[in-house]
């Protein structure tokens, strides 16, 4: 499994990269959208782990590219800032879950299995190897 981290704070990319990797997935980081977008083009990523509040480009912004371009990629949003008005928004935008920061390592991990449930096994493994 290829996850990529999308968040501008190095301790927030530092931690997800250590507990993820410490679980047996693959990490890719990147500092912002422009970078994640960039990054999606050239490689394939199992599940996005992404943070809503960035400088410049948001995670709003990139989560409607990802919909319009990667749509069958399940997406993680995170967000130290939990409103309502946000998780319905990221939600809307095709976001599988949300977790609010700062979250545990456990949460982090139960959340990456959550959403592996979710994708169906051909995507999983498109050659049928599944």
């Amino acid at each position: 499994m290829n996850i990529l981290v999308v968040d501008d704070d190095a301790i927030v990319i530092k931690s997800c990269k250590r507990i993820l990797e410490a679980e047996g997935y693959e990490v890719s980081t990147v500092p912002g959208a422009d970078k994640a977008l960039e990054a999606l083009k050239n490689s394939d990523f199992d599940i996005l782990l992404i943070d809503v509040k960035m400088p410049g480009r948001d995670g709003m912004y990139l989560m409607r590219e990802i919909k319009k371009n990667w749509p069958e990629i399940p997406t993680i949003v995170m967000s130290g800032y939990p409103t309502p008005e946000t998780i319905t928004e990221v939600l809307r935008l095709g976001a599988t879950l949300f977790i609010p920061k700062p979250f545990k390592p456990d949460e982090l991990i139960k959340s990456v299995r959550q959403v592996l449930k979710k994708v169906p096994v051909k995507k999983l493994f498109p050659t049928g190897a599944g």
